[in-house]
């Protein structure tokens, strides 16, 4: 499971024109469901997420995590991240997990999330979203599981 995260003051996601999510200071999740992953892999990754230290503390130094800033999430499914880019021109997407199956862990993923942290917002599953977003930094880092 991948998680390319961006330090945000602000990010949302619009659906057909209509802004379904959105959050100010905090962390933009885009997640990758590969076929192997699991709900293990999915609480290893929401534990490193909440942990990650890239909010500047008193010294200007990344020391803080979006759980001791009180920033929010917006966790965001994108099925290229479990793209395989190693050969060609084009993506292949044989690494990534089934529709259903990485839904429901996509899911369990934000399930998990909601029951850890208070400021939580989500896109749609396999919905055509458009994601703003004003990267603080920039600061975007790439998590596995």
């Amino acid at each position: 499971m991948l998680a390319l995260i961006q330090r945000v003051t602000s990010a949302s996601v619009a659906i057909e024109g209509k802004q379904t999510a959105a959050i100010e200071n905090g962390l933009l999740v885009l997640l990758g469901i590969e076929k192997a992953d699991t709900e293990a892999d999915a609480e290893k990754l929401l534990k490193k997420v909440l942990a990650y230290r890239v909010f500047a503390d008193a010294q200007d130094k990344m020391n803080l995590s979006v759980q001791d800033v009180d920033g929010e999430l917006l966790i965001v499914s994108q099925f290229t991240l479990a793209a395989d880019t190693d050969q060609g021109l084009r993506p292949g997407f044989s690494s990534a997990k089934a529709p259903q199956e990485a839904k429901a862990l996509y899911e369990y993923f934000l399930s998990c999330a909601v029951s850890q942290h208070d400021r939580i917002q989500s896109g749609v599953f396999a919905a055509d979203m458009q994601i703003s977003l004003v990267n603080d930094g920039p600061v975007t880092f790439i998590l596995k599981s």
